[in-house]
């Protein structure tokens, strides 16, 4: 009877959240210019694609533009370089939720998060693109989303290009909330080796269970898209084969942090809070939807925790007693996390 409730109250209203929590797209971020280092004659590509451009934002940011081969377009890349250049470095991909980050739900634009991040020496990555793609690789090109080969990109295309441009350590972490968290456990399972630990905010690992299947579907349809060129309809083995909670055995051997709250609102959901959606609409939104698709995380998360001792894998879960599927608390996660990414990366807590 739980079960039937949070997949109906996710269904229901998750859209219109999710449309709240992402805002519109605004279009292509300006062209970059080849006055940064990345552009100085550095080997920028691997099978196809490559570096195409760059632009120095300012001390510490870098933007780069890579095109994808497997996607056959150009994706643009933020950087924040580490405190300390002096050594080759770290690097931690940090992935938007359902917006992609092309939209005005970003880390940079909802939190602290890259100032936190600024006295440590990793270089942070993230990829701008991706919207209600769920960062995989879909098995048809959709009317809407168009061609979709997102964990080649980052699994195979995009990180020895960073490495090279950046002169790293070759060392990676990955962090991502909401559709993201799913994605950064999908992610380490495909590419065995690629990150040493990951860090998953309110995403839901069991996609192919009835309510994380909902889930899925609610995000991707909510931007146009199509789950059947995604991982065909329900119930197709392709479901099951990226289903993180059936795959968990693919994520031994990391670091692995995965946060939630219950649903029930908490600090960060006042009316016109600085983590809250804007006007009395915005917060009533936050509280019943984000309400709702945070319940439909922590009974994923939870089933996750399960499956993962029942394998005997260690992970550190932070289960908060209250929050909304919001920014503030995915920024106090992100927060959380860094213990647990830094033991990964090499560095100091």
């Amino acid at each position: 009877m739980r079960r039937r409730r949070l997949r109906s109250a996710v269904t229901a209203g998750a859209a219109a959240f999710v449309c709240g929590v992402t805002a519109t797209v605004a279009g292509n971020a300006a062209a970059a210019t080849n006055d940064s280092p990345a552009a100085s004659g550095m080997p920028l590509r691997t099978n196809g694609s490559h570096i195409t451009d760059s632009a120095v934002l300012d001390q510490r940011n870098l933007r780069l533009r890579v095109y994808s081969a497997a996607m056959g377009r150009t994706i643009e890349i933020d950087v924040q370089r580490p405190a300390d250049n002096s050594a080759p470095r770290p690097t931690l991909y940090l992935l938007a939720g359902a917006g992609g980050g092309q939209d005005t739900a970003t880390w940079q634009q909802r939190t602290t998060a890259l100032q936190f991040l600024a006295d440590k020496n990793v270089n942070v990555v993230q990829p701008v693109g991706g919207a209600w793609t769920y960062y995989t690789d879909w098995r048809a090109n959709d009317p809407v989303l168009g061609v979709n080969q997102w964990q080649t990109f980052l699994t195979e295309e995009l990180p020895p290009l960073i490495d090279r441009a950046l002169g790293t350590n070759g060392t990676n972490a990955i962090a991502g909330l909401s559709m993201s968290g799913t994605s950064v456990l999908q992610l380490p399972i495909a590419a065995p080796g690629r990150y040493r630990a990951v860090a998953a905010y309110s995403g839901c690992a069991q996609i192919s269970d009835p309510v994380g299947y909902n889930f899925v579907r609610t995000v991707v349809t909510t931007g146009g898209g199509n789950t059947a060129n995604m991982y065909g309809p329900q119930g197709d083995p392709m479901w099951a084969a990226n289903d993180p909670y059936l795959n968990a055995e693919g994520l031994r051997g990391l670091e692995l942090f995965l946060s939630t709250g219950t649903g029930i609102p908490g600090q960060w959901d006042t009316l016109d809070g600085p983590y809250t959606l804007p006007g009395v609409g915005g917060w009533a939104n936050q509280l019943a939807v984000g309400g709702a698709l945070e319940a439909a995380s922590n009974y994923c998360t939870r089933n996750m925790q399960e499956r993962l001792n029942e394998l005997g894998i260690p992970a550190t879960f932070d289960f908060q007693p209250v929050g909304t599927h919001s920014w503030g608390y995915w920024e106090d996660a992100l927060v959380a996390s860094w213990p647990v990414l830094a033991k990964g990366l090499g560095l100091p807590a």
